[in-house]
């Protein structure tokens, strides 16, 4: 228990700055909080997954993300039958053809020997597959979006529990991970950032601009989630009568009947956003558990030590007879489906796909802030760098217009100084996190929780 005294007390000052959220803003407000800096856990898992354990530095997360968020919307939405009528098939057929590309080059590359026959060979298939997709692809696409555009234009998804699309997120990301990793993991460390960089900017691309896949710019909304929603539970009568009872002290001290009807009516209300962002806050923390038992008992496995050789010193663990293509193949892989299910989870919780908000040039470096804050290296250090960063994030603005009022209370209201910095207050959340980082970077310079080595 002393080993870990340091976490104990870094998060039960986290813990107590939500409840004060809740306490002089509103329970809804922190919940809400609650809730993205789990999703944040998540994603700075995943990236120290690759960079605390590895060395490996991966600026494609919002592709890997905006990934996850496709799945919720590939599996989770009722299939739009008559998109699928004008063109699923044709949609299929080039998957198909897709597939069979890949296959073809892969046997020409093993079969036949480096020469110009085989580069002849590959450029034939590559200019064959994409006429014919160009050809099988263009009218059915036409077909698709021309469907109720507004409500649909697109093939819509499976029909599935939501909760299954979190899985997928998660292999959605995996996969794209083990193609972009054959080709780019080859690349010293600054090359590796700038090509997985772009490699996101293309998937976020894609996604917006291939409105039959997921409506792009146009957006998804009023997707399924895994918990109530609150107009069912304003109208239940188990729901009312448990709020009533639980501010029934409050209640009788109303004399009027109309007037604590009323009073009920907006209790209900309140209550049943808490309500739902508890049942969200339950279910990541499940997740956020759960990855957390997986990858400390990752960390300090046979294999976590051979990572961390590997991230080290590569030369010596290749010396040793150690693979370490393949494990960096495998670990960018594992980094990578963890972001995407914190995608999914993100897409879940907001209960829309907006693929023109991720924006990898600028939230890339925000989470990765948020592992170098929390602590390369160390589990608990990544989740509470995703906790600190997003608090911050949130909270910048209020506490800044807090300590505008606090120091210029002497002044009129009219007062222009006053005035501009009112005004300014949503933007001091760049400088608190910048203050916050270089104060963190000066005095704890490894992290608020850096790795720490426990033999066992």
């Amino acid at each position: 228990m002393k080993r870990y005294s340091n976490v104990i007390a870094a998060y039960s000052i986290m813990i107590i700055l939500i409840i004060l959220v809740g306490v002089f803003q509103s329970w809804s407000i922190a919940l809400t909080i609650l809730n993205y800096c789990l999703i944040s856990a998540v994603m700075t898992m995943g990236a120290n997954i690759q960079w605390g354990y590895a060395g490996l530095i991966n600026f494609g997360i919002m592709g890997y993300t905006a990934l996850g968020g496709l799945a919720v919307v590939l599996v989770s939405v009722a299939p739009v039958g008559e998109a699928w009528k004008l063109g699923g098939l044709n949609m299929l057929a080039c998957l198909g053809i897709i597939a069979g590309m890949i296959l073809s080059i892969r046997q020409v590359l093993k079969k036949i020997e480096k020469s110009k026959k085989r580069n002849y060979l590959v450029a034939a298939i590559i200019v064959i597959g994409v006429l014919l997709l160009r050809f099988i692809s263009a009218p059915a696409i036409e077909s698709i979006e021309s469907v109720e555009p507004a409500k649909t234009g697109f093939l819509g998804g499976l029909g599935m529990p939501v909760l299954f699309s979190w899985i997928v997120g998660g292999i959605f990301a995996g996969g794209l991970a083990y193609i972009v990793g054959k080709i780019a993991l080859g690349l010293r460390a600054d090359y590796l950032a700038i090509a997985t960089l772009l490699i996101a900017e293309i998937i976020v691309s894609i996604i917006k601009h291939e409105e039959w896949l997921a409506r792009g710019v146009k957006n998804v909304i009023g997707l399924k989630r895994p918990a109530p929603y609150e107009i069912d539970l304003q109208t239940s009568p188990w729901f009312i009568n448990l709020v009533e009872k639980f501010h029934s002290s409050k209640l009788k001290l109303i004399s009027s009947i109309s007037e604590r009807q009323d009073v009920l009516k907006q209790l209900v209300i309140d209550a049943s956003s808490v309500y739902v962002k508890l049942c969200f806050a339950g279910l990541f923390l499940t997740v956020v558990i759960i990855l957390l038992i997986i990858t400390q008992k990752a960390l300090y496995s046979p294999w976590g030590r051979k990572m961390r050789a590997i991230r080290d010193n590569e030369e010596a663990a290749s010396a040793m007879g150690k693979n370490v293509v393949k494990e960096h193949l495998l670990i960018f892989i594992l980094g990578s489906a963890v972001v995407g299910i914190a995608g999914a989870m993100m897409v879940t919780n907001d209960g829309l796909f907006t693929p023109g908000s991720y924006r990898p040039m600028r939230y890339t470096f925000v989470i990765w802030v948020m592992v170098i804050v929390g602590g390369t290296g160390n589990n608990f250090g990544a989740i509470l760098g995703g906790f600190v960063v997003w608090f911050l994030w949130v909270q910048a603005a209020p506490m800044a217009l807090f300590f505008i009022n606090l120091l210029t209370a002497h002044l009129p209201e009219t007062n222009e100084i006053k005035i501009h910095l009112i005004n300014s207050a949503p933007y001091f959340r760049f400088l608190l996190i910048g203050i916050g980082l270089l104060v963190i970077m000066r005095y704890r310079p490894r992290g608020i929780l850096p790795e720490k080595i426990i033999k066992q």
